[in-house]
């Protein structure tokens, strides 16, 4: 799964974005949603849940057993969900505790890996999308 999120303006207007892929890497699943003003930082967060709660209607209790593969090029966010960088925002705070809970009932295989911006085009043009469909 790749994720992202981002806002024109810091807050701006936001968008989150995600694209998955299967196993044999055809996409099966988009994530493009209009957040409304936000930070950088809370749409990328809401992107990653927003992808894990689509993954989640797609493959159900199986997720339990999935590993999942997340890529995002926000290092902030992967190294927080690393656990190498602490949480200190409050509302990261709260973005990070859903994203545990969820990791720990429903998905605990879940790897994140920090990509450079570049690998990220596909999410990054749902963010996009998004945003524009709204303005």
């Amino acid at each position: 799964m790749y994720t992202d999120g981002g806002a024109r303006g810091n807050p701006g207007p936001a968008g989150a974005g995600a694209a998955l892929f299967n196993e044999a890497g055809k996409e099966v699943a988009t994530v493009s949603d209009y957040l409304g003003e936000a930070t950088n930082n809370v749409a990328e967060y809401e992107a990653l849940l927003r992808a894990l709660m689509r993954a989640e209607s797609l493959y159900g209790k199986r997720l339990q057993t999935m590993t999942i593969h997340v890529r995002m090029d926000s290092e902030l966010i992967v190294r927080q969900m690393q656990g190498v960088y602490k949480v200190k925002e409050p509302k990261l705070k709260e973005f990070f505790s859903r994203i545990a809970e969820f990791r720990l009932e429903r998905a605990p295989n879940i790897t994140f890996e920090h990509i450079p911006r570049e690998q990220n085009k596909r999410a990054d043009a749902l963010v996009n999308e998004a945003i524009d469909r709204a303005l």
